[in-house]
């Protein structure tokens, strides 16, 4: 299953009391491993940071994305190389530039997180209050009701693995006028986001300030962090934010709706950036 993102499997299906046999497609769910080498005083280490349960894809993006949103490296220029170890496919090492030193002081995490919560790794709860290198500024976009009720219609257009499995989550970038951007998709939500913005990190286009972050199920807390690290000043949500999501965007000016339902949805914070 190496670099497949969903597989055909034979299940059996019970309609009306009657069963009967049939192939489905299932999401793949695999381990990744990421790894950081750098140097200190005492010499090159290398060190594991992370393993993660994730749909495979998008890796390296992956992996600076978290390394990223983590606060564990500051931006780009930090990175030298992500490559793939030779013995395992789901392995990953990410070498910093000489000189530089990675936080791992706030980014304490247990060695395992699972794929639907990336926050349940960490080990205290300030560790969770990681510092953005991109303070959301009080940028003056607005944006129509029309077009945040058309971004769900355009995702469906563009995700192409929830239609065949329908077990995946999608975190995708548009543009203040609706214009889509960019898709990432993953068995688990915060990865889909690490993917998205370690796109754009690679490609030095952080901070994503004038950027409308669309993500197909919750809003939690951690989506929220993410968002405020990568600078984005608008997220759209299907389903719920929890309370600390709402406090969050306040605190850092960002415009939260969630509860996107056709012709309605409810603004938790920025409601200056909703033009009616």
């Amino acid at each position: 299953m190496k670099g497949k993102q969903s597989v055909q499997i034979n299940i059996q299906k019970i309609t009306d009391s009657k069963l009967s046999e049939m192939d489905d497609m299932v999401v793949v769910e695999e381990p990744l491993e990421i790894s950081l080498e750098y140097s200190s005083s005492n010499g090159r280490i290398k060190k594991n940071i992370a393993i993660t349960m994730r749909t495979p894809g998008n890796d390296e993006e992956l992996a600076a994305g978290f390394l990223f949103t983590e606060g564990i490296i500051k931006s780009n220029k930090d990175i030298k190389a992500i490559r793939k170890t030779a013995i395992d496919e789901n392995s990953l090492l990410v070498t910093l530039e000489e000189g530089t030193m990675p936080n791992l002081a706030n980014a304490a995490r247990n060695f395992y997180s699972t794929s639907s919560c990336g926050i349940c790794g960490k080990t205290s709860i300030e560790a969770i209050q990681t510092i953005s290198a991109f303070k959301t500024v009080n940028n003056n976009f607005c944006v129509t009701a029309a077009i945040i009720y058309n971004l769900p219609l355009l995702l469906q257009k563009q995700q192409n693995i929830f239609e065949d499995t329908g077990g995946i989550h999608a975190a995708a970038l548009f543009d203040t006028d609706g214009k889509f951007l960019l898709l990432k998709e993953d068995v688990g939500r915060h990865n889909a986001l690490d993917k998205v913005i370690g796109t754009c990190l690679l490609k030095n286009k952080l901070p994503m300030q004038n950027n409308i972050l669309f993500l197909s199920g919750r809003a939690g807390f951690e989506l929220i962090q993410k968002a405020a690290m990568a600078g984005i000043s608008m997220v759209v949500a299907i389903g719920a934010p929890s309370s600390l999501a709402v406090e969050l965007a306040q605190e850092n000016n960002i415009t939260l709706i969630g509860f996107l339902r056709k012709q309605r949805f409810n603004i938790y914070a920025g409601k200056q950036r909703i033009c009616l």
